[in-house]
């Protein structure tokens, strides 16, 4: 079968024959329909994240995925079925996270993740997974299916940044989401959808005219140049908001969201940076922390429960914000311009197979 891999010799992506995978005792084979490109992917193709599954030569791309069951292998699943699988694994075992069903809380050396890290992916033709993770998705959200991964992740956001508020009357009304990449801007989507929110934002760094901000604007919310107004000074210009969803890994955003939240106000912090020492004024986040009850959750990865989550809150979205999102689905023969970046570009996959 075809496949989409790197190799610890030459990381450029490039398509291999490998054989199809035969599904174990409890696992179901399926056929890949499409499988999106994220920032994570460009991370693992640059070598800066992640690593190959032990003893292998190369690794399968793709976290983001959605097929169709063509075995069900004696699961509970049917032939026909259309399923997003989720992303970490058992490393070598089981261990007490996967016992508990809560793989996405597993510290790093307690799991593997698919596409990313000690696990082949789902850039291929077929892919065999447990059925457990194995989530469904309606016919109808066939197409972007693969955008029920990250939206699983920003399910998770929400349910911790929720969890840390629900000790008190919290009335939320304001959002700003730090970041107009795609997850974003699925993000912000998402946001508008549940109607948590009577305001929202969302910062980048862009010019007009560009198809982020159109988007941001589509939506109902206010696009923040940061390079005009940056984080510090968004509730001197806009209003002190009580969610910040950040999305840049931008190390800095992690403490200028404390400035930027109202009293009682939540940030989430989903972005990866990479190491920087630089100083900041301690003493007053860290007094803003406590006189203003205001909190800051990290997440990262998501569960079945979220996946599930995430399904519900696709079919709330507009189908218009799909066509929007969704700037190019390449075949297999042209894979490489879904891995591409341009100003014109926000969300990508590889189809792999029609519905």
């Amino acid at each position: 079968m075809d496949a989409i891999a790197v190799t610890r010799d030459d990381r450029t992506p490039r398509v291999v024959d490998l054989p199809q995978p035969e599904p174990g005792p409890g696992e179901a084979l399926v056929r890949t329909l499409r499988v999106g490109v994220d920032g994570t992917d460009h991370e693992v193709i640059e070598g800066d994240h992640g690593g190959f599954p032990d003893g292998e030569d190369h690794l399968v791309l793709g976290h983001e995925a959605v097929g169709v069951v063509e075995d069900p292998n004696g699961t509970d699943l049917e032939t026909g079925d259309v399923v997003a699988p989720t992303v970490r694994r058992r490393p070598n075992g089981s261990n007490e996270y996967f016992e508990r069903g809560e793989p996405d809380m597993a510290p790093g050396g307690k799991y593997h993740e698919r596409g990313i890290d000690g696990a082949h992916g789902f850039m291929a033709e077929y892919f065999t997974s447990p059925a457990e993770f194995l989530v469904p998705v309606p016919d109808a959200l066939a197409d972007v299916g693969f955008l029920v991964e990250p939206a699983s992740v920003s399910e998770k956001a929400f349910e911790h940044a929720f969890a840390s508020r629900s000790a008190f009357d919290w009335r939320p009304e304001s959002a700003l989401v730090l970041g107009n990449g795609s997850l974003g801007l699925l993000t912000l989507a998402m946001l508008d959808a549940r109607g948590d929110f009577e305001r929202t934002y969302c910062l980048g760094r862009r010019d007009r005219p560009d198809p982020t901000i159109e988007f941001i604007e589509k939506v109902g919310a206010t696009y923040v140049d940061s390079r005009e107004t940056p984080v510090p000074e968004i509730p001197d210009v806009h209003e002190p908001v009580d969610f910040v969803y950040e999305a840049t890994g931008y190390p800095k955003h992690a403490f200028e969201t404390v400035e930027a939240l109202a009293p009682n106000g939540v940030g989430a912090l989903l972005g990866v940076p990479e190491d920087w020492d630089f100083e900041v004024a301690g003493g007053r986040i860290h007094r803003e922390l406590v006189l203003e009850n205001k909190a800051l959750v990290g997440s990262v990865n998501s569960g079945v429960g979220h996946f599930e989550a995430a399904v519900d809150a696709l079919q709330a979205l507009p189908e218009w914000a799909f066509d929007d999102l969704v700037t190019g689905v390449y075949d297999l023969d042209e894979f490489e311009r879904a891995f591409a970046d341009d100003e014109t570009t926000i969300k990508t996959a590889v189809q792999f197979a029609d519905r």
